[in-house]
């Protein structure tokens, strides 16, 4: 991966358990949470009984970084003097086809070194973890500690000692409640030092030269989520396991799953570049770990695994639809259970009394409390708050993730559990999707616009996604009923969002607009036929008269952009040249950004600098282009 990284992932597990490094060298700055709230690991080496500071800020002398290279699943530095070479790898093994080893809470660091001069060498790391890992910020409660064997694995366990389990919601808050676990083998030593105004969980590992030796960071949260009025336990305690057998089987796993992510890895490296070239492979892999770890898979009463996204840095909302539907190419991609995961708790809310609309929701709470929809609700008149949903935006974003869930599976078994609500929804993009009213879309923090043709577009696609479906079940007429409503509404499209050159507007009613038309990417995904290709060539065409250098805004309003549309939109492009072409300068923007936070989706195209959000799952979107070849879906001729 030749890009630089933005910020560096270290520890990716989940939207609590999350700790990056924004620099170029380890040791240039305070490690910290993925909100920029520090998480302070503190990395240090001792060669022939002189220390050395190889990880977070100090006052101890370093050992210079000599190299770093990244991956999907493995951050690895390199360390060097006159004396020796060091290797530190950062791994978590976040398979999507591996749900036990996916959510279970524990995340890796390796070490490795060999002489540099040919002559052995005394060499031992030192590693320190922070009591903030355990509390919102350092200082905020007491912390508890016990030294302790885990499996003969020496154990340093630390938490909070007010233990309020899922005591509060919000954005820009850490995790207070549960247990951190900083495990090494039997041979190494733990202890408890208070440096400064904090407690450090430490580490001490004897290296032998050319050999791996290991360090395991885990969390126990006790229970993940509320869910519906119930806590609920995180999928890997599913079957009773305990966080001691969890870190017993991974410390046991650990070689096995460091070949593994490499494996993986490349595999990932190699599957992007065929389909959309160098830079887009950097762009995926720089965006999987961050997309997985911004949910929490957990299982719900009834046995059924729930996937839940933080809306990071934007408002902390719990399984949001708008953002799981940016998401969803990854997960649709490598594991549809996942992405059904996503749409349990949407369903669920949906189906319940006090859901009184008939259109989706939204969001279903704020995390980690999953109890109901929260957007908006500041915004109630006379017991309603219709103003601040998203009706069209919601009603197509679950119609055509289910849609792609059923080619993707070849079944329409999921959609068939929802049918009843989900024609509930199609008859109102049938109704209001042609010509949205003034309501928020997606990208609502641009506002209420009515009017909007890209709003339309995901009407449109959304009653094709329906008609899909029907097909797939056997219910031809109906399905050619509501393919030709798809098709008239189209044929309106075109006629009625058309500027005089040929581009096409942000809103109907707003000549001599432009905006990213991503929405349209379903019809040319699935081969519906619905827009000619010529249609998707004239946006890709009239959308290069308006590129920034560090890429296409999100419209004619400002000079902001989203990074996820911005891959969406590329893949209308007739060529993989124009559509390398296409995402260049986003690849630039995150290798030269000075914002140095987890890839953010929203920044500003003429400055690369973050406007907002970071760490959100959206990221997810930038899989559609390796979606796209897959053969579950229809081809254009």
């Amino acid at each position: 991966m030749k890009i630089r990284p933005p910020s560096v992932p270290l520890i990716t597990v989940d939207p609590y358990f999350s700790v990056w490094s924004p620099a170029d060298r380890l040791y240039d700055e305070v490690t910290e949470h993925w909100t920029g709230s520090p998480n302070t690991i503190n990395g240090y080496v001792k060669i022939d009984g002189t220390e050395f500071r190889f990880m977070g800020d100090g006052d101890t002398a370093v050992i210079p970084q000599t190299d770093f290279e990244m991956n999907a699943f493995v951050s690895r530095y390199t360390f060097g003097n006159e004396k020796i070479t060091l290797d530190v790898s950062f791994f978590t093994p976040l398979f999507p086809d591996d749900l036990m080893k996916m959510s279970r809470p524990v995340s890796y660091v390796s070490f490795n070194f060999i002489s540099a001069d040919g002559k052995p060498h005394n060499v031992s790391v030192r590693i320190s973890a922070s009591e903030e890992l355990v509390l919102n910020k350092k200082g905020e409660g007491s912390v508890v500690t016990e030294i302790c064997s885990i499996n003969g694995l020496n154990t340093a366990k630390m938490g909070s000692e007010k233990q309020a389990v899922l005591h509060e919601s919000g954005d820009d808050i850490r995790i207070d409640w549960g247990y951190f676990y900083l495990t090494v083998s039997e041979k190494d030593k733990v202890s408890f030092e208070k440096y400064g105004d904090m407690i450090f969980a430490q580490a001490e590992i004897a290296l032998e030269e050319n050999k791996d030796s290991y360090a395991l960071f885990s969390y126990d949260d006790i229970y993940s989520l509320q869910y519906f009025g119930s806590n609920v336990k995180a999928y890997w305690k599913k079957d009773g396991k305990t966080i001691e057998e969890a870190i017993a089987e991974a410390y046991s796993e650990a070689e096995e799953i460091c070949d593994i992510c490499y494996a993986k890895a490349i595999e990932l490296e190699m599957d992007a570049l065929i389909a959309g070239g160098e830079k887009y492979s950097d762009l995926v892999s720089l965006a999987f770990r961050q997309v997985i770890a911004a949910h929490k898979l957990c299982v719900d009463n009834e046995g059924n695994a729930i996937f839940v996204s933080k809306e990071c840095f934007s408002n902390g909302c719990a399984a949001t639809v708008d953002v799981t539907y940016p998401s969803s190419p990854m997960f649709i991609y490598y594991n549809t259970e996942l992405l059904k995961g996503m749409l349990r708790p949407i369903f669920k809310f949906a189906d319940s009394d006090e859901w009184e609309f008939d259109f989706a929701p939204h969001d279903v709470g704020q995390y980690p409390l999953v109890n109901g929809q929260v957007y908006g609700t500041n915004h109630i008149e006379d017991g309603r708050y219709k103003d601040f949903q998203m009706p069209v935006e919601e009603c197509g974003n679950m119609i055509i993730m289910l849609a792609n869930i059923s080619l993707r599976d070849g079944n329409t078994d999921f959609f068939d559990l929802y049918k009843n609500t989900v024609a509930q929804w199609v008859k109102y993009l049938l109704e209001y999707g042609m010509d949205p009213e003034n309501q928020l879309c997606t990208d609502d923090f641009a506002g209420h616009l009515a009017h909007n043709c890209n709003l339309s577009l995901k009407a449109i696609m959304g009653v094709a996604g329906y008609s899909i479906m029907l097909k797939m079940k056997g219910e031809a007429e109906e399905a050619e009923k509501y393919m030709c409503e798809a098709r008239k509404m189209a044929d309106n499209w075109v006629k009625n969002a058309a500027n005089r050159d040929g581009s096409f507007r942000l809103a109907f009613d707003r000549e001599d607009t432009f905006s990213m038309k991503y929405n349209m990417v379903w019809d040319k995904i699935w081969g519906t036929g619905l827009f000619a290709p010529s249609v998707y060539y004239s946006e890709i065409c009239s959308n290069k008269k308006h590129f920034n250098a560090y890429g296409m805004p999100l419209d004619n309003r400002k000079t902001y952009t989203k990074s996820d549309w911005i891959m969406w939109t590329a893949c209308l492009a007739p060529t993989d040249e124009e559509f390398e072409e296409y995402i260049e300068p986003m690849w630039h923007c995150y290798n030269q950004s000075p914002s140095r936070v987890p890839m953010t989706d929203w920044y500003d195209t003429v400055t690369s600098l973050i406007v907002g959000f970071r760490h959100r799952s959206v990221q997810g979107g930038m899989f559609i282009k390796m979606l796209s070849l897959l053969d579950c879906f229809c081809k254009e001729e």
